[in-house]
C-alpha cells in the first residue's frame, strides 16, 4: 500500500556509542549478583507471575521493608488474580494498608479482573498483552515479562536508569522522566540471550538499590567501577537542581491517609461526624474527602456516610 505522506521516512535511531562494550559489563554485575542478591519473596519460583505483578505494584515509590509485611499477607489472601477478582475493590484498599498511594490499590484489583476475564486467570506473558491490562504501564509489563517469563525487555526503573547514567554515560543522576535516549541505551545494554537478559534485569536494578544509590554510593563494593564514566570523570555534580524528598506533614497527603485508615478499620459505613475528628482545618478536609471520592477510593453514601468501594 502507497502511503500518502510523501516525505521521507525518518532514519531509525543509531545504537548509542558506549565508553565498555556490553559485555565487559554483564559478566561483574552478573557475578556480583549472585553472591549478594536479596532473598525477597517475589524471587523465588514459587512467586509465579501474579507474585511478580504484586510486587511490581507495591514497590513503586515504596521501599521493599514496607512492602515485605503487606505482600505476604495478600498473597495468602489472594494467592491467584481470580480471588482479587471476586472482592470488592475497597478490600484491596483495605488490605493495601499504609503503604501510600492508595490507588495502586484499585488499579491492582482492575488487572486482576482484567487476567480473570481475558486470560482464564493466569497473568499473560505476552508484552502487548500485558501492556494492555488495567494499570500496567511500560515499566509494569517489562518487569512482569522479564522477571516472571525470563524474556528480554529493557526494565527501566529508578535504581537501574541511575546505574546506566553514571555508569555509561558519565552523569549523577538520569533525568525526570524516562527519556528515548534512556530507552535505547538500556536496549543496547541488554545481553543477546534472553535468559541472561533478565538477570542482568534484576541484578542491575540490585546494583542500584544497594550499591549505586542516589545518595552515599559504595563506589569501593561496585563490580563495575574501574568502568563506570562518571567516577573515571571525578565525579561531576549533577547540573539540575538538588532533588529534594517529599514533604508530607500537612498536606492533603497526609489528611488522606488520615481519613482512609478510618475506613479501612471499619466494615460499616461510617458518619461524616466520624471523618471530620481526624484533622481539624475543615477546607483541607473537606478537599481530601472530595479527592478521595474522585479517585474512586472512597463511595459516598445517603445521609452523610462513606465507606470503601464495593464494586
Amino acid at each position: 500500500m502507497t502511503s500518502i505522506d510523501a516525505s521521507p521516512m525518518p532514519e531509525a535511531p543509531s545504537a548509542p556509542a558506549l565508553p565498555t562494550p556490553p559485555a565487559e559489563l554483564h559478566g561483574p554485575v552478573l557475578a556480583w549478583f549472585d553472591r549478594h542478591a536479596r532473598d525477597l519473596p517475589w524471587r523465588r519460583p514459587e512467586a509465579g507471575a501474579w507474585g511478580v505483578m504484586v510486587s511490581e505494584f507495591m514497590l513503586q515509590q515504596t521501599p521493599v521493608v514496607r512492602v515485605l509485611p503487606v505482600y505476604e499477607q495478600w498473597l495468602a489472601r489472594w494467592p491467584r488474580p481470580a480471588d482479587l477478582a471476586a472482592e470488592a475493590s475497597g478490600e484491596a484498599v483495605r488490605a493495601w494498608g499504609r503503604l501510600g498511594y492508595p490507588r495502586r490499590a484499585l488499579r491492582l484489583h482492575a488487572a486482576a479482573v482484567a487476567i480473570t476475564e481475558r486470560h482464564g486467570g493466569d497473568v499473560p506473558s505476552d508484552h502487548g498483552q500485558l501492556l494492555a491490562l488495567p494499570g500496567i504501564g511500560e515499566y509494569t509489563a517489562a518487569a512482569v515479562a522479564s522477571f516472571a517469563y525470563g524474556q528480554r525487555h529493557a526494565v527501566l526503573d529508578t535504581n537501574v536508569r541511575r546505574v546506566f547514567a553514571r555508569a555509561a554515560t558519565g552523569v549523577q543522576y538520569p533525568p525526570n522522566a524516562t527519556t528515548a535516549a534512556e530507552r535505547r541505551l538500556a536496549r543496547a545494554l541488554l545481553p543477546q540471550d534472553e535468559s541472561t537478559a533478565s538477570r542482568w534485569a534484576a541484578a542491575s536494578m540490585e546494583l542500584g538499590a544497594l550499591v549505586c544509590t542516589a545518595k552515599n554510593e559504595d563506589c569501593s563494593r561496585c563490580p563495575i567501577a574501574g568502568h563506570c564514566a562518571w567516577r573515571l570523570a571525578g565525579k561531576p555534580a549533577h547540573d539540575g537542581p538538588p532533588r529534594r524528598g517529599q514533604t508530607y506533614a500537612g498536606t492533603d497527603r497526609q489528611v488522606r491517609g488520615r481519613l482512609l485508615a478510618v475506613l479501612r478499620e471499619s466494615t460499616d459505613p461510617v458518619a461524616q461526624a466520624v471523618l471530620d475528628t481526624v484533622w481539624d482545618e475543615p477546607v483541607q478536609r473537606a478537599r481530601a474527602l472530595d479527592g478521595l471520592v474522585a479517585d474512586g477510593l472512597v463511595e459516598p453514601l445517603d445521609g452523610g456516610y462513606f465507606r470503601l468501594p464495593m464494586a
